[in-house]
């Protein structure tokens, strides 16, 4: 038995959230790639290479637990990432649309609804959950959180009504880039069923000792059914484009030394992709009785910190002052959010120690 330690998580999460907020940086930086290379090759490290190499090294007798796990569990938690593997495709077209700020306030705000309630919703624990001390200032928190969501989404449109007479507008789109985040938004809750559906496979890496790092093993189907659908679309696109050859070999006239550039940008997204998953399973294991919070938390402080970045890359460079203000109340509603969240576990978990 884990004790709770809700501060710890949620401080764990915001590490998560944090690699999460940033690992699409590295794009800016690859050249002479098509967007299926940068892609397939940031898949392949985040979805299946790293995700079998931390289970290999954090979960005792990795053999024994995947032959003991429940073949339903394994199935369904495959299947649902699959379906997680089209949401962050989308989501990844999206920011070449609206931008870091306005993608991550879209898709991960319907997620975190989405991926926060229903879960329990459907295990029908949501009722006696939220009887529990600290349940007011959890559902607060969530409320906060939404607020905040909401006025981060309007002052992307202000953003693109702002941008519609700047030179800075770019291939800003707000209907394509809407389109893919809500898609995006709906398909990333689905990943937080996947985790659940995992539950019963990583019960059988704590009995082998797995302790913290037990969510671990789950990635090894969740991760590798989104890694077969995005994958699959990459080669389609490569094919389509007869571009899949740029992976080893860029065309005549490139710069010889994008190829091992964009190799090591690509690696780094994957890294930090994975970095989110790895510290979202040490922050969870953590929250105590209010472990749906887990799902909430991480994707508020996600955007909290995609606003940082859009910030730092001048995304709203050439915004009326009105707009920047909007995004820093924004800022700071979510910050009132994640401290409402946190409170609500730490609660909890003090009500439980007395």
């Amino acid at each position: 038995m884990i004790p709770p330690n809700p501060l710890l998580g949620s401080a764990l999460h915001a590490v998560g959230a944090c690699c999460a907020a940033i690992c699409y940086t590295p794009q800016k930086r690859v050249k002479e790639w098509s967007w299926q290379s940068y892609w397939l090759v940031q898949a392949a490290f985040c979805w299946l290479l790293l995700p079998l190499l931390g289970a290999w090294l954090t979960i005792p007798e990795l053999g024994a637990v995947l032959r003991e796990a429940p073949r339903n569990a394994m199935l369904w938690s495959f299947l649902l990432g699959a379906a997680y593997g089209f949401g962050g495709t989308a989501f990844g077209v999206s920011i070449r649309y609206i931008g870091f700020s306005l993608t991550y306030a879209i898709a991960i705000g319907l997620s975190t609804v989405l991926g926060t309630v229903i879960p329990p919703l459907v295990a029908g624990t949501l009722g006696t959950t939220l009887g529990k001390p600290g349940a007011g200032w959890v559902i607060g928190g969530i409320s906060i959180g939404m607020v905040g969501i909401a006025i981060t989404g309007a002052a992307g449109r202000m953003k693109e009504q702002d941008l519609s007479v700047s030179a800075n507008l770019g291939g800003f789109s707000l209907m394509k880039g809407l389109l893919l985040s809500l898609l995006a938004g709906v398909l990333s809750a689905v990943y937080g069923f996947a985790l659940a559906k995992g539950e019963p496979i990583a019960d059988v890496a704590s009995a082998h000792g797995a302790g913290v790092f037990r969510g671990n093993v789950v990635y090894i189907f969740s991760n590798t059914g989104a890694f077969l659908t995005t994958a699959l679309y990459c080669l389609w696109l490569h094919r389509k484009h007869k571009t899949l050859g740029e992976i080893v070999g860029l065309p005549a006239g490139a710069e010889k030394a994008c190829l091992p550039v964009n190799w090591a940008m690509a690696v780094l997204t994957g890294c930090l992709w994975y970095g989110q998953f790895f510290f979202y399973n040490l922050g969870h294991v953590r929250m105590g009785d209010y472990k749906f919070t887990s799902w909430a938390i991480h994707m508020i402080m996600l955007i909290l910190f995609s606003i940082v970045v859009g910030w730092g890359f001048h995304e709203w460079r050439g915004a009326r002052s009105r707009t920047r203000w909007s995004v820093g109340v924004a800022f700071l509603v979510l910050v009132g959010a994640v401290l409402a969240l946190t409170y609500g576990n730490h609660l909890a978990e003090i009500t439980n120690t007395h």
